[in-house]
């Protein structure tokens, strides 16, 4: 590992989470596919851990590490060969509780962020709606304020965890009048009154539970706005930075294990009387995989430590998640490939990681979305800037 980036501690920590891992994680993840959900008691077991509290202050029951334990948390996620499972955790910890940590009160994270550093609270981060996608400032969902509450109407899409969590971190305009500073964040309960939930049935990351959220004058404490109102496309606009930066590194590690995968097989396979990895075609389709693994991977990592410095990295991100998630589709292909039919067998891993990748380019942000961004910083000299 690249000793530029991490630490001994770093190691030690990668070494006792891919242990915890093996042993308490890869043999429920067939069950976990075919169910469609992870039990919760698995949620637990990495709270009492510490896993879910990576960056979070002490004072609220975390450890406040730096940016490169979450590196080292999401690249051996994806080596269980879930992403369904794999997803559920990451999308609790750093989409859901970033907004508790960055813009939640005393109250809220009192409330919230203690139980969900334990492992006792569930949460999702509910942005995306049936008739908006990618335009996060065309949001029809509404929360009106009425007295000391907010009356939250509308409705959200392929949100992760989104059935089965505790509480939703709701996106919803309190000024229908303004665009971009018409809308707020709210922590929303999942008991509340006229919330329902459906579960959504996908290609990919079968273990996670991903729903389409209905709120029909749902109340909403005010004390549960998160930050200001009016700042939600900002905190939005903010965070986003860190959730395409966990696409990529979530990609590179992926196709690092399909490379893997791929070498060991070629290794054992016999074919003319020799193994596979004779094969000079093979050879340097291995070669070109493990480089371009490599690349994203170090670019990554590069973002990481920018990030972790407090720099803003927005455009560098939408560059990651644009590239890695393209790299990791193309490599899983070949990767499937050098298994020939065994690779299309599902008793093997590659024919899960193939499906569970597909999502990259498309959640997040979409590839198409990401080049537009790029496209305005690179030739129109856009600057985006943190919320202030």
């Amino acid at each position: 590992m690249n000793s530029m980036y991490f630490t001994e501690e770093h190691e030690a920590f990668r070494a006792s989470f891919k242990e915890f891992l093996q042993k308490e994680v890869v043999p429920h993840i067939n069950k976990w596919e075919k169910d469609g959900r992870v039990e919760r008691f698995i949620w637990k077991k990495f709270g009492e851990m510490g896993y879910f509290g990576l960056n979070t202050p002490e004072e609220f029951g975390g450890l406040n590490l730096d940016l490169f334990y979450t590196v080292i948390f999401l690249e051996e996620l994806q080596k269980v060969n879930s992403g369904g499972f794999a997803a559920a955790m990451w999308a609790h910890e750093y989409l859901a509780m970033t907004h508790l940590n960055k813009e939640g009160s005393d109250f809220i994270k009192n409330k919230y962020l203690v139980p969900s550093v334990e492992g006792d609270m569930i949460g999702c981060l509910c942005i995306t709606e049936p008739f908006g996608g990618s335009d996060v400032a065309g949001m029809r969902s509404t929360a009106i304020k009425q007295g000391d509450k907010y009356i939250l109407n509308g409705s959200k899409t392929f949100i992760t965890n989104g059935v089965d969590s505790d509480y939703l971190i709701v996106s919803a305009r309190t000024n229908p009048s303004d665009k971009y500073k018409g809308i707020s964040l709210f922590v929303v309960d999942r008991n509340s009154k006229g919330l329902s939930a459906t579960r959504l049935e996908k290609l990919g990351w079968k273990a996670s539970d991903t729903g389409e959220i209905a709120f029909d004058n749902v109340e909403i404490p005010a004390e549960n706005l998160l930050g200001e109102e009016g700042k939600g496309f900002p905190y939005i606009m903010q965070h986003f930075a860190l959730e395409r930066l966990v696409m990529g590194v979530n990609a590179h590690a992926r196709a690092e294990y399909a490379v893997d995968y791929a070498l060991n097989y070629i290794q054992e396979r016999v074919a003319f009387g020799k193994s596979l990895d004779n094969f000079q075609v093979l050879r340097h389709k291995i070669a070109e995989m493990a480089s371009r693994v490599d690349m994203c991977r170090e670019y990554n990592y590069s973002i990481t430590k920018r990030l972790d410095d407090g720099q803003y990295v927005v455009k560098e991100a939408s560059m990651s998640k644009l590239l890695s998630t393209k790299m990791a589709d193309e490599v899983i292909y070949d990767a499937l490939q050098m298994l020939g039919g065994y690779g299309y067998m599902e008793e093997y891993p590659l024919a899960r990681l193939l499906r569970d990748s597909r999502l990259g380019p498309i959640g997040g942000g979409t590839s198409e979305i990401l080049k537009e961004i790029i496209a305005k910083i690179v030739i129109d000299r856009k600057e985006y800037k943190p919320a202030t």
